[in-house]
């Protein structure tokens, strides 16, 4: 008599493991877009922090077009969306103020609540939505503002 197992009760032991890992992998999928939504809070007020240093140093805002470019000469690396989306800024003419946003993935975060969703700088269209708006492609248009 042979001891061990035969070829069919290992594939079985197998299937059942690739059908668990896969229940749990779909269970974490709401779990990692919050985690990915917390980083972007996170990488918005890193980017608020680098704004108000900038503006310490010039007494102004930088420019819409070239804020990422002007921002790294006070700051040594600008954090990157999880996903590789750029984060969106607007100032006004004067560069008085300015209001950053990120789409948010969940529309249910807790961040939804304290999402700025007042005026924008005259001239201002972030591709991704209103300040505070759900778009029609999913997710939630987070914003901080000065």
């Amino acid at each position: 008599m042979r001891k061990g197992f035969t070829l069919i009760e290992m594939l079985i032991v197998v299937a059942i493991i690739g059908l668990l890992a896969g229940a749990v992998l779909v269970g974490l999928g709401p779990v990692q877009k919050g985690g990915r939504d917390a980083r972007r809070v996170s990488d918005l007020r890193q980017l608020q922090n680098g704004l108000e240093l900038y503006y310490s140093r010039n007494s102004m805002y930088p420019t819409t077009n070239n804020w990422e470019t002007d921002l790294t000469t006070v700051v040594r690396s600008l954090p990157k969306d999880p996903r590789g989306s750029s984060y969106h800024y607007q100032t006004d003419t004067n560069r008085t103020w300015y209001v950053l946003g990120t789409l948010m993935e969940d529309p249910s975060s807790s961040a939804a609540s304290s999402s700025y969703t007042g005026t924008m700088p005259a001239g201002s269209n972030f591709s991704i939505g209103a300040c505070g708006s759900s778009p029609a492609t999913g997710g939630f248009v987070y914003c901080l503002s000065l």
